[in-house]
């Protein structure tokens, strides 16, 4: 089994865990496990065979052996055993908006509920209502939730919810009962995609901000309104929720609200082990016949500062290691948008692109940035219109033209995406790829690789001199299409050794090299290049995606080739072939 396969099955087996009403400290030690295995940057069977896995924090020793044993055999019968003594309609209920494992448990003991069928009839019987902590209102959102699974359950895209997100932002911010307002959960991390959208408002008047937010053109659906809490469908399918706290309150639940569950839950025992209890309410005393005062905390950072933590941006609160590091000292100044100088990966209708190379020229330029770089398909990508040697000759002395003409402010960078051929080689010769500033290279064929091929392939590109940055590592396309089968950390590895940049392709629906291994391989050297993947003027804007993404992997802009000036970068680009004939 892969990494992403045993903490999927650790993540699983916490779940199990908590319908069977296990002891919460043994259900965490298994979502922390998941979480440490997903950062891990090493080779996961060299750690196990070493015994390394035991070092890795968050692995203890019963835990180590599971996921030897998943490791090397795909199975595991304490897992097996798990799942066979709960029914598997009580994971398909985990489905239902609402329902989490505690209420199912609560269904399969009380009226012997095991299946979603089940649900809905006794739903719509009454029996549901009759439950204590359901009551008719759960019942009803219940009924909802099962109607309206599919919908629910579906995920879309970092970029698309944004997009969705950004004026319902506005337009709660311009109310004049609202004090504060921000979007938090998935979509204020920065997660690739995204489920819903939640929105937090400090106001202490509830009811025509509710009003408002109910009848906005986009709702298709009203699933529940109250009097501080209303959730809604927008067009698309996405579910938004909205929550209206009173403006003492803002901080703590828009923090809770943000985080993860294994960050919220590192936070809370933090505070416990402090003699306070943290919820999204706010802070008050574990004991409660304490005297003390809880603190009035007016926003995140003074939330953070309380528990003697320094600020920690909303990217970061995934619980792995962020309320460590921010214990021992200040975050990193982490990259941000105005950092960005330019983009290298662009295409143009020379190729497949929509747009002209002026056309692009003209909206990097009205964007601010100091450079664009041109890397339109090879010839082996037939079917984006590659361009042949003579048709890329043509395009380097176009652009060397516009250069010299002052038309633009802006340099315009020569480059080329270049296929990587199935054996590895490159799809130009080296003299074509020497008149160019830069080579990007990138696979578009022969998916179905073993990871060894796919590995080597990737590898025997990295290792060529006049390689500048690998483009998209493992080809995914988010929410269609699964990674090829790649060992990251050997082709890591080599670009390190050859002194190459890797490329966090900021298409939103690639987001990839994935910010899970960007930290490790940064703190090592490795340099990114944050690029759009272009195919349009439009599809520019979508290097915000990959700071949003570089932020989530701790990038500062100084492990970033783009956040630096036009005279740097070709400098470095030069050295990048020095290094490589040495």
């Amino acid at each position: 089994m892969t990494k992403a396969e045993i903490a999927a099955v650790l993540d699983e087996i916490a779940l199990l865990l908590e319908l069977k009403g296990e002891n919460p400290f043994k259900i965490r030690a298994y979502v922390n496990g998941a979480r440490a295995l997903e950062s891990f940057e090493g080779d996961l069977a060299s750690a196990i065979e070493s015994g390394d896995i035991r070092k890795i924090s968050g692995i203890g020793d019963a835990l180590a052996e599971k996921i030897t044993t998943l490791h090397r055999t795909g199975a595991l019968p304490f897992y097996e055993k798990l799942r066979a003594e709960i029914p598997p309609g009580l994971l398909q209920m985990m489905d239902i908006p609402g329902l989490g494992p505690k209420k199912i448990k609560i269904l399969h003991e009380k009226l012997a509920i095991d299946s979603i069928a089940k649900l809905q009839a006794a739903c719509l019987s009454g029996q549901v209502a009759e439950l204590s902590g359901f009551g008719k209102k759960t019942q009803d959102k219940l009924l909802d939730g099962i109607k309206h699974r599919e919908a629910y359950s579906q995920r879309h895209l970092w970029w698309d919810a944004a997009l969705i997100a950004e004026p319902i932002l506005a337009g709660l911010r311009q109310l004049p009962e609202v004090s504060r307002a921000e979007h938090a959960g998935s979509l204020r991390r920065g997660l690739e995609t995204v489920g819903d959208l939640d929105f937090i408002v400090g106001s202490t008047e509830p009811a025509p901000i509710m009003a408002w937010f109910t009848s906005m053109p986009t709702v298709t659906e009203v699933t529940a309104r109250g009097e501080t809490k209303s959730s809604v469908r927008l067009t698309g399918g996405l579910q938004a929720d909205l929550r209206v706290v009173p403006p003492a309150q803002f901080a703590s639940a828009l923090h809770h609200f943000t985080g993860s569950k294994a960050h919220n839950v590192k936070l809370r025992q933090r505070a416990l082990t402090r003699g306070w209890s943290l919820s999204e309410w706010g802070i008050s005393p574990k004991d409660e016949s304490s005297t003390a005062l809880a603190p009035m905390v007016q926003d995140e950072a003074a939330l953070f500062k309380f528990l003697d933590l320094h600020y920690i941006p909303p990217e970061l609160r995934e619980g792995i290691d962020e309320i460590e590091t921010a214990e021992a000292g200040p975050l990193p100044r982490l990259v941000e948008e105005a950092d960005i100088r330019g983009v290298f990966h662009n295409h143009t209708t020379a190729s497949d692109g929509r747009n002209t190379l002026e056309d692009m020229a003209a909206a990097a330029e009205a964007l601010g940035f100091e450079y664009l770089g041109i890397a339109d398909h090879s010839k082996s990508s037939f079917q984006a219109n590659g361009l042949d040697e003579a048709r890329l000759e043509a395009q380097v002395k176009r652009i060397r033209e516009l250069n010299d003409s002052g038309r633009f402010k802006l340099r315009i960078l020569t480059g080329t995406e270049c296929d990587i051929l199935p054996n590895g080689s490159l799809d130009f010769s080296d003299a074509v790829l020497r008149e160019l500033d830069y080579v990007v290279v990138s696979v578009h064929s022969s998916f179905n690789q073993s990871s060894e091929e796919m590995t080597a392939r990737l590898c025997c590109a990295l290792e060529h001199p006049l390689t500048t940055m690998l483009g998209h590592i493992t080809g995914r396309l988010l929410l269609k299409r699964e990674s090829n089968a790649v060992d990251i950390p050997k082709v890591i590895d080599t670009a390190l050794a050859h002194h190459k940049i890797i490329e966090l392709n900021s298409s939103p629906q690639r987001l990839e090299l994935d910010w899970r291994h960007w930290k490790a391989a940064a703190a090592r050297g490795l340099l990114c290049a944050i690029n759009p993947d272009a195919h349009s003027t439009a599809g520019l804007a979508y290097y915000r995606a990959g700071v949003r993404i570089a932020r989530k992997g701790w990038l500062t802009p100084e492990n970033i080739i783009n956040t630096r000036p036009l005279e740097a970068v070709l400098r470095h680009f030069a050295d990048i072939k020095r290094f490589a004939v040495r």
